[in-house]
């Protein structure tokens, strides 16, 4: 029976990492060649200027994160609204290691000399020269510090603060959001901060559209960049909950005082999850600084971390795949398809459509939120995965199918 589940499993996995494949190909392609389609709504969807580009960049950040707040929030129970201080650290992080040092100089122009002089491609220019290997590696050298030191940070405050439940937890990893984006914006850590003027020079997505030697964009990997990025780290996630590490956590969140009891260690399984949550959120900061192409403190605040959390309770809380829809969703309604809802529209004869003004969007945004939270009370996808829908459900014997 074992054997028939593990092979159940390599097919689904084989055939998801296919269809992800298939997926990228014809992005990157629609990408490139986009704005060659014929003159209509096709090309006016997938050029290179499309707003489409730009929601799936933002919706593979979100997803990322969302993950690893449900990680904590779903998985384990524990309430943590600081996910946005954990993505600051990351966005920073991230920037800060990889502005060119040619270029510091201009960023850091208002605090003279910055602290750190080189960046992480830079250490990879003596063996690969100024090429598209150096700026791989040293991205990714970069996303993994991003990532270390909002888990080291996790790690400092989760001695003190995992000691509390619920409400007071929710409480004071809010309270460390705010004291991070307030001190990163200290003039006096200006130097490595920069204040709080923005970070900006860094490699961004579109430093990975490969280019011939005119300079002429000959493949665009901008969109394809950050759903690598995002699909490597929530592999990682889903590996971890289907572990026996991610076993214990679901154990914690369904009743401590038992899971105290079967030996699990409460205080070292809680640090864990809120480390790792951590380590992720910060690799979704640093993707959000590069879909942004800047680093500010001053947009890390609070709303983006209900915005998340409103995203987990949409997809389902305990669904990784729940959270990858919603995020996608989310973003797509906000960003996108209800745009035009801010802008005034006039009839042919003069007449002008009430309600259609600036901010009239997140009306119908809210509206639509509450009618999927009514009806779909657990979520989308409840604590199902997307695999589980494909199952065959095993059929029940009925009197007359038992004679």
């Amino acid at each position: 029976m074992q054997k028939i589940e593990k092979a159940k499993n390599h097919k689904v996995a084989f055939i998801s990492a296919t269809i992800l494949v298939a997926f990228l190909i014809i992005l990157i392609l629609l990408e490139t060649y986009g704005s060659r389609l014929p003159e209509g709504f096709l090309r006016k969807t997938f050029s290179n200027t499309s707003m489409l580009y730009v929601v799936l960049k933002k919706g593979c950040t979100y997803a990322l994160v969302a993950v690893s707040m449900n990680l904590l929030n779903g998985f384990t129970g524990l309430f943590s609204l600081g996910q946005a201080g954990f993505m600051l650290l990351g966005a920073y992080t991230y920037a800060i290691l990889t502005i060119p040092s040619d270029q510091r100089e201009a960023v850091y122009y208002l605090h003279g000399e910055p602290t750190i002089k080189t960046s992480t491609q830079e250490l990879f220019y003596p063996l690969f020269g100024d090429g598209m290997v150096s700026l791989t590696l040293g991205v990714i050298i970069a996303l993994v510090c991003a990532g270390l030191v909002a888990a080291l940070f996790a790690y400092l405050i989760g001695l003190p603060v995992l000691r509390l439940k619920s409400d007071y937890l929710a409480i004071a990893t809010l309270g460390f959001a705010e004291i991070i984006r307030a001190v990163f914006q200290w003039d006096k850590l200006g130097s490595i901060t920069n204040g709080a003027n923005m970070l900006k020079n860094f490699p961004t997505y579109t430093s990975f559209n490969i280019r011939n030697d005119a300079g002429e964009v000959v493949l665009r990997l901008s969109t394809a960049v950050p759903f690598i990025i995002a699909t490597v780290c929530i592999f990682l996630i889903v590996l971890l909950i289907n572990s026996s590490y991610g076993r214990a956590f679901k154990a914690i969140r369904e009743d401590e005082t038992a899971a105290e009891a079967m030996g699990i260690n409460l205080a070292r399984h809680k640090r864990m999850s809120f480390c790792i949550s951590s380590f992720f959120a910060g690799v979704g900061g640093a993707m959000l600084a590069m879909y942004a192409n800047q680093a500010q403190a001053k947009g890390f605040t609070a709303a983006m971390t209900y915005e998340l959390l409103l995203i987990v309770v949409i997809g389902g809380i305990g669904s990784v795949s729940g959270s990858c829809m919603a995020s996608f969703l989310y973003i797509f309604c906000s960003e996108w398809w209800l745009r035009a809802l801010d802008s005034e529209v006039y009839l042919s004869n003069g007449f002008k459509l009430p309600f259609l003004r600036n901010g009239f969007r997140m009306v119908v945004f809210s509206i639509v939120i509450m009618i999927i939270v009514l009806f779909f009370r657990r979520g989308i996808m409840g604590s199902k995965e997307l695999p589980d829908l494909f199952r065959r459900r095993p059929k029940k014997k009925t009197e007359e199918a038992a004679k």
